[in-house]
């Protein structure tokens, strides 16, 4: 796990690279990379490559970056690892390609000159990189299949500037610091803007499985090379690290049947948990207590000669939030060698300005700040690299809610939607005076998408609804930018055109990775375990398990009324069942408590009296009634308050420049 930054300058009239802007640049990412700082700068000066090293492969010197080919014409900055990188040395191997060191980067520099930009589909892994083509005068940045790895970029003034974090990009003095307004108003729906804006106007997040080439003559193309849902004969990759057809990946099912997806199910996570502990340095899980932490710590116990090291994390006086008696019998029954941090609001408060920091956009997930204090309880005690459980509920359908919007959808959404549009509109007018009176705006949101056409799924984290925000904002949304609905419109279209029969459950899941997962859970787990050192790997989401769970019916993710359903029987066996079949808790915070104690009077003056809702942007009395609201327990706002609060602390300091 690393760090990645450079520039390519690709107007005549630019300045050539600035080492020493390069290296302030690269240094703002020392949190990604303690143990090494590299850069290079082409003979031209119109390209440079700046990393920062956390060095899990191959500690030697022999592992620094940026690497180069044995000619010197192809240069690397890579952040990530790759799982099956051995595999692929020794295909290249026998073509002639002499290595130098141990590491995982030396592969994919081959790779790339043997294989050109088809070198993606070879590698296993998380990623994101940069490679320099000397001969071909070309930049290729990539990010992994599933965006497990950050990777941003702008052009300005003749500069393509790139990073794994933006902090490090608003060091070059062509990249200013402007908020984008359309972002902001897809930031309140979605908690964080859909790839590839960012909250920063003209910065730009690379989208999973995609790679981008750029010139120094100013050529730029983009290219998808995966997707969750393979069409033809897409290129997938064997246990053994081979690249093969997916219609192959587990050949002998002759039919698609529940001990079929319990056999492949339990054989691809085990390959996909051994292939994530490929380390050189000490590690271990992040342990919740539930199913998918479980496993992780069920199947690698397996695998080692020593106990499993175990994280987890408790808040004081607020039980309900705690999952810690699970964590225990699941270290008790593995013999794990467990840790333990408990936090309370005072340890969150203090928190909040490094979590604005490192989050560069606001991620507007509560779950960051219980999970930075157990990524810094696995530092300090010298665990560098975690597992944790991400892409299980997404992929397996282990969340409730799936479950109401899946029976909704077959129910009431269908037939309110057979009705003559005259119907519909009258019922929805009747509907909007009272509900708007009551506030109920999910309610309302429910039928204002069924009589406007659009569709009913926009994510599993929709936080403040059409209706909602009309209330919220001051009408300075414009007209020509793409409302919410235009993106999930154009994610359901794209999975009905990769497959016409995808049932609703089906789309439901699709959307999830192309949004709410890439860019909302795993950016807080790659930022937040980032702050503090620490690499985490995600074996829920190795691309050949969600290819095959991505063509697992409906009828064995939701059966009889249980979620997650063919998950839980392929972990039978393996996990107690009181662990398996207890009731869904998730991993949280109690920011909806503190909000409403401890944090009130903190939250109140900051949002009161922000420049966002000073210069226009927010009803400044909305916001009071909703934090009256909730501090009299009239309704439940703290979702929203949170959603506000990471907004407005994020243009303090990042737009504002405010300590």
């Amino acid at each position: 796990m690393c760090g990645i930054t450079g520039i390519l300058q690709y107007a005549q009239t630019a300045q050539t690279v600035d080492g020493a802007l390069l290296s302030r640049m690269r240094d703002e990412l020392a949190h990604r990379g303690p143990d090494q700082a590299g850069q290079f700068v082409t003979p031209s000066r119109r390209v440079g490559l700046g990393f920062r090293r956390l060095a899990i492969v191959d500690l030697s010197p022999a592992g620094h970056q940026p690497m180069f080919s044995q000619d010197g014409s192809v240069a690397i900055a890579f952040n990530g690892e790759i799982y099956n990188h051995l595999v692929i040395r020794k295909e290249l191997e026998r073509k002639g390609y002499k290595y130098r060191s141990r590491s995982d980067t030396e592969t994919i520099i081959y790779a790339y000159q043997e294989y050109g930009l088809s070198f993606v589909h070879k590698l296993l892994g998380m990623f994101a990189l940069a490679l320099w083509d000397e001969r071909a005068q070309r930049l290729i940045l990539a990010r992994d299949r599933i965006g497990i790895k950050p990777l941003y970029y702008t052009f300005a003034d003749g500069n393509f500037v790139f990073g794994s974090e933006i902090k490090a990009m608003l060091h070059h003095p062509s990249v200013h610091r402007e908020l984008n307004e359309e972002a902001m108003d897809h930031y309140l729906t979605f908690l964080v803007p859909p790839a590839p804006m960012t909250l920063f106007k003209d910065i730009y997040k690379l989208e999973p499985g995609h790679f981008l080439v750029v010139g120094t003559d100013g050529y730029v193309h983009k290219e998808q090379y995966w997707d969750p849902v393979p069409q033809g004969a897409q290129p997938s990759i064997d246990f053994d690290g081979s690249p093969i057809a997916q219609s192959k990946l587990l050949a002998g099912d002759e039919a698609m049947s529940e001990e079929s997806c319990v056999r492949n199910i339990r054989k691809l996570l085990k390959q996909s948990i051994k292939d994530r502990m490929m380390s050189d340095v000490p590690f271990g899980v992040f342990l919740s207590g539930g199913i998918d932490s479980s496993t992780n710590v069920a199947l690698m116990a397996e695998l080692m000669d020593r106990p499993v090291d175990t994280f987890s994390v408790g808040f004081r006086d607020l039980e309900k939030y705690n999952e810690l008696g699970y964590a225990r019998q699941i270290a008790e029954q593995f013999k794990t060698n467990h840790h333990e941090i408990i936090i309370d609001h005072r340890d969150a408060l203090e928190f909040l300005p490094k979590l604005i920091y490192h989050q560069d956009e606001p991620l507007a997930d509560p779950v960051c700040i219980p999970l930075y204090f157990v990524s810094k309880l696995a530092r300090n005690n010298g665990t560098i690299v975690v597992q944790v459980g991400e892409g299980s509920d997404e992929q397996f359908a282990g969340y409730a809610w799936m479950q109401r919007e899946l029976r909704f959808y077959h129910t009431a959404w269908k037939a309110y939607r057979a009705l003559p549009a005259f119907a519909q509109s009258a019922i929805y007018n009747t509907a909007a005076a009272v509900l708007e009176k009551r506030q109920s705006y999910l309610m309302l949101e429910y039928i204002r998408k069924a009589v406007m056409g659009e569709e009913l799924f926009w994510g599993g984290a929709i936080n403040f609804t059409e209706t909602h925000k009309r209330h919220l904002l001051n009408g300075w949304r414009s007209k020509d930018s793409q409302s919410p609905h235009d993106f999930a419109r154009q994610w359901h279209r794209q999975l009905l055109e990769r497959d016409p029969s995808a049932d609703y459950l089906k789309r439901m899941i699709y959307i999830e990775f192309k949004h709410r997962l890439p860019e909302l859970l795993l950016m807080r787990v790659d930022k937040v375990s980032m702050a503090t050192s620490v690499e985490a790997r995600v074996p829920f989401l190795d691309h050949r398990l969600v290819e095959y769970s991505m063509s697992i019916p409906t009828e064995f993710k939701i059966k009889n009324g249980e979620t997650k359903y063919i998950l839980k029987k392929a972990v039978e066996g393996i996990l107690p069942h009181n662990i398996i079949y207890r009731k869904k808790q998730g991993f949280a915070a109690p920011v909806n408590e503190w909000l409403r104690n401890e944090w009130g009077s903190f939250a109140e003056s900051k949002l009161l009296n922000s420049t966002l809702s000073n210069n226009g942007y927010m009803h400044k009395e909305f916001i009071r009634s909703m934090l009256d609201q909730h501090r009299t327990r009239k309704r439940d706002a703290g979702q929203y308050l949170w959603n506000l609060l990471n907004l407005v602390l994020w243009h303090e300091h990042w737009i504002e420049g405010k300590s």
